[in-house]
């Protein structure tokens, strides 16, 4: 089995000891996302929908590092510190998603990196 590593600029540099995503026998798996802005390493003002916005900016990058897009996802996972934004982060995904509906589990989680309200994992297709 091939395993690589995918690391872009156009997305936030990973905080720790991991990579933004991994290739793996045809799919691509995303590092979790959160709403920083990868100019500026910092988390974006606003609320939980500015926040969404931003970390399927960030998702949006790394796919497109690899010749993908969101069509290319079949799963993702969203951790929400308060599940009463709930409704507004699925708005924002709704919308960004469009008609393209992949599998996805949401998770109510204690607190997240920096103070983030929301971070989504994905992963996506390879093309064969």
């Amino acid at each position: 089995m091939s395993i690589g590593f995918v690391a872009t600029p156009d997305a936030p540099r990973a905080i720790g000891p991991y990579s933004q995503a991994t290739r793996a026998n045809g799919f691509l798996f995303t590092a979790g996302q959160v709403g920083f802005d990868p100019a500026t390493g910092e988390l974006v003002d606003g609320g939980i929908a500015e926040q969404t916005e931003r970390v399927i900016e960030n998702i949006r990058a790394i796919l497109a590092s690899e010749g993908l897009d969101l069509s290319s996802v079949v799963k993702t996972t969203v951790f929400l510190v308060d599940m009463a934004a709930f409704s507004a982060m699925n708005e924002v995904y709704a919308r960004e998603f469009g008609a393209h509906r992949p599998a996805r589990s949401t998770v109510a989680v204690a607190a997240l990196p920096r103070g983030a309200q929301v971070e989504i994992d994905a992963v996506a297709v390879l093309p064969s």
